[in-house]
């Protein structure tokens, strides 16, 4: 019996070629990392002395640190900001009225096809000089519009993507009750949309923390740009990134677990609803009688085991 609607259960065979594949692609792995590591060592990155200046508290609390609370700020922020800018957008995708429509279709491609570093030099540039926002600011500021346009637009064609991907039962049921479109949109098909889309949202999510990082080329002092000046003052460059980026893939790998159990306990919530749903289907498709006929048969003086 195939596990998958595409694929059949591998055989022994197969598992056994898999394996063999799986062993070599590992050894191959550690040869890798251990030539890495011999070159690196002979260039002298693994000296003792090139890593000491991160066992200093006072990197941590002047840099590294507040380099970290810059990129969250920034990433957090963002996130709130594209949710909205999304949920408006998305909604105006779905709209009826064509300039509405249309208007909302321009914006969402155009800023998902601008790249977001492009859009943070820009708006750096812009905002430094129109005065729009102080100097020192321009950069926190650049950053966040930048991601929210970008991510936004993104979530906007989720949620776009997330309504069509409803039954359309789900619109009619609205339409019958006498609800408009727009209150169909509000009341029952943005709701699911928002559960079945939950995943990938939590997956962008990633991609904004991801992306704050861009902010180091303008001058926005997060915490790979905190890093670099580490590095460079310390003549340890390597081992700098080398610490920015595992305490990236940390914080990253913990919102990519939130992201899997969130998808799992979707998974298993509509699960449980279909199944609900399919009894209900199964009681009222029974001829009737049938439902207290099998009761009094099953019930405690009936002797049937």
């Amino acid at each position: 019996m195939s596990s998958s609607v595409l694929f059949d259960e591998p055989g022994p065979k197969a598992r056994r070629r898999i394996l063999i594949l799986n062993i070599i692609g590992i050894i191959a792995f550690v040869a890798l990392m251990g030539w890495v590591l011999m070159v690196l060592n002979d260039f002298g990155q693994l000296a003792p002395a090139k890593w000491l200046p991160f066992t200093d508290s006072s990197t941590w609390q002047n840099y590294l640190l507040p380099g970290l609370m810059n990129t969250l700020k920034s990433a957090a922020i963002a996130v709130v900001t594209s949710l909205v800018f999304g949920m408006i957008f998305g909604m105006g995708r779905l709209a009826q009225n064509k300039l509405i429509n249309g208007i909302s279709s321009v914006v969402v491609e155009f800023f998902r096809a601008v790249p977001v570093l492009l859009m943070m030099i820009f708006f750096w540039i812009f905002l430094g000089r129109m005065g729009v926002v102080s100097p020192d600011d321009a950069p926190f500021v650049a950053v966040v519009v930048s991601l929210t346009l970008y991510n936004g637009s993104v979530v906007a064609e989720l949620v776009r993507s997330g309504v069509h991907g409803l039954p359309k039962g789900q619109r009619e049921a609205g339409t019958a009750i006498g609800l408009t479109r727009g209150q169909s949109l509000r009341i029952i098909e943005v709701p699911q949309a928002l559960v079945a889309m939950m995943p990938a949202l939590l997956s962008q999510f990633v991609v904004i923390l991801k992306d704050s990082a861009l902010g180091q080329i303008i001058n926005y002092n997060e915490l790979l740009f905190n890093a670099k000046l580490v590095g460079t003052a310390n003549a340890n460059v390597f081992q700098a990134l080398v610490v920015a980026a595992v305490i990236f893939i940390l914080i990253n790998f913990a919102l990519t677990s939130l992201a899997q159990t969130v998808q799992t306990r979707v998974a298993r919530r509509r699960g449980n609803a279909a199944a609900t749903e399919d009894d209900e289907d199964a009681a009222e498709a029974a001829p009737v009688g049938t439902t207290a006929t099998i009761d009094a048969d099953q019930g405690p003086g009936s002797g049937k085991q």
